[in-house]
């Protein structure tokens, strides 16, 4: 909802800036604003649960139809039929690609989603320096208004960095780019250099006669798009739900700045309330991985030592189960949980699952679902994937709420995650994930580990001990094919 609510306001951007221009505000209107940003806000707070999520969808809806409705009665600057045109052409591309995307594909959807924003943010702000009487924005001699200035600088600069940025986590997340982190030298002096070039730059171009800075504009303008690509490239696969969150946070205040700049009351509460929620979420993430926010954008997981980098993998004895053994065992069980992770969603398993999960429970076992805060590859990817296959809300659990049950459970059940149970994490103080919370599965009677093939490692680029436990069977093979398996075999 937070990407649909920031993605939306972008029609918002032709409404005519009358606070800026001094003109007396319509009360009808700043009412209706009003009213969406109270829907938009109880749109946010019905997503805090899985049972009012549907609700809160609903909130938003209406009140970005209420805000674009709005706009688009009181406008004086565009065209009706051009923008119903435009409407009914992104209307009609968002439709087809919605209906077509797997979930799986999601977390890039995304970020492509983000990417449009931040470039909207961009396009706007070009139109308001380009034409700036259009947007009342000029003051009595003709000059850009220093606010504006500002607010073009910064909502420009934003633009640019969420499209850039967005463009590189795409393709990291759609395979077009290696997942691993892409060090470049001096990264962090350039980044630095780049970033303190833009502030100076924006301050100078606040300052500066209107027809003197245009080579100014224009610089900060590409320097944000390089900078947007230069902190993504080296970040890794195993951050990435920070890097969608931070990214709809940047897509947040981009718009917000332009709100500013066309005195446009719901966009800048539709952009406030996307920035500042994708921030507090990246902010949650980063204390669920205990890494640091700042860490995270220097570089991923993986950067300074494990497989990743070259380590030789040794070879250890493990032992391979087969979907009858894990099916007997578990109708056995009193108490299991199940931990799903990306590659349960690459799988597509997750109806499979269910119905396995509902076969126990009919059998008279105890079935519960262990969430990570940073399984998958964005936020919540492995809650919408369980919802996506009916799987009852009050089954699901956060890390915090169930990691205590693991030394109670019969069997964990392991699909498709790696590095959330890697116990590296909390006892090797070398490994690129120590200190990050994840589950405590090795304190599980048994341990059922689906996964492709004991060569591959997780997007932290370490082994897993928990592969070569006494109480852990392998389970080598596709989840979904695996989980049908077992349905059989119960």
């Amino acid at each position: 909802m937070r990407h649909a609510l920031i993605g939306a306001s972008a029609l918002l951007f032709s409404t005519p800036a009358l606070a800026a221009s001094g003109e007396a505000v319509n009360p009808w209107v700043a009412l209706a604003y009003l009213v969406a940003g109270v829907l938009f806000i109880l749109a946010l707070r019905g997503l805090s649960s899985p049972e009012t999520s549907r609700a809160g969808n609903r909130y938003g809806m209406i009140g970005m139809l209420i805000a674009v409705v709005t706009t688009l009665v009181t406008h004086d600057i565009a065209s009706l039929p051009e923008i119903g045109i435009a409407i009914a052409i992104g209307g009609g591309f968002g439709f087809i690609v919605a209906r077509k995307i797997a979930m799986t594909d999601m977390p890039q959807l995304v970020a492509g989603f983000h990417s449009l924003v931040g470039m909207a943010a961009v396009l706007v702000g070009v139109a308001a320096y380009i034409n700036p009487g259009a947007f009342g924005i000029l003051d009595d001699v003709g000059e850009i208004l220093t606010v504006s200035r500002i607010e073009l600088g910064l909502g420009v600069a934003i633009g640019a960095i969420t499209f850039s940025g967005s463009v590189i986590a795409f393709l990291k997340l759609n395979g077009n780019m290696s997942g691993a982190p892409i060090m470049l030298p001096l990264r962090h002096v350039i980044n630095l250099g780049v970033l303190a070039a833009i502030v100076v730059l924006t301050g100078y171009f606040s300052i500066m006669p209107t027809a003197d800075s245009s080579t100014i504009f224009w610089t900060i303008l590409v320097l944000a798009f390089l900078i947007g690509f230069l902190l993504i490239i080296p970040i890794g696969g195993a951050d990435m739900p920070v890097v969608v969150s931070m990214l709809n946070s940047y897509s947040g205040w981009a718009a917000a700045a332009m709100g500013f700049t066309l005195g446009n009351t719901a966009m800048i509460i539709t952009g406030a309330l996307v920035g500042s929620s994708g921030a507090i979420l990246s902010y949650i993430m980063c204390k669920a991985m205990n890494r640091s926010f700042i860490s995270v954008i220097a570089g991923g997981f993986g950067a300074e030592s494990g497989p990743a980098d070259g380590a030789e993998k040794i070879d250890r004895p493990w032992k391979r189960g087969s979907a009858e053994d894990a099916a007997y065992m578990m109708k056995q069980a009193e108490n299991i949980i199940i931990i799903p992770g990306y590659g349960m969603a690459v799988a597509q398993a997750q109806h499979a699952l269910r119905e396995m999960a509902d076969m126990l429970e009919e059998e008279g076992v105890n079935v519960k679902f262990a969430i990570h805060p940073v399984a998958g590859r964005m936020p919540g990817h492995m809650n919408v994937l369980l919802a996506e296959a009916s799987v009852d809300y009050d089954k699901v659990f956060e890390l915090e709420d169930i990691n205590s049950e693991f030394a109670q459970a019969d069997v964990a059940f392991i699909i498709g995650a790696n590095d959330v149970v890697n116990p590296a994490a909390k006892t090797d103080k070398s490994s690129p994930i120590y200190g990050m919370p994840v589950f405590d599965v090795e304190k599980a009677k048994q341990v059922f580990f689906i996964k492709r093939s004991m060569g591959g490692v997780g997007y932290a680029g370490v082994d897993n001990e928990v592969f070569y436990m006494d109480q852990t069977m392998m389970l080598l093979s596709d989840a979904k094919k695996m989980c049908e398996d077992i349905v059989k075999a119960l």
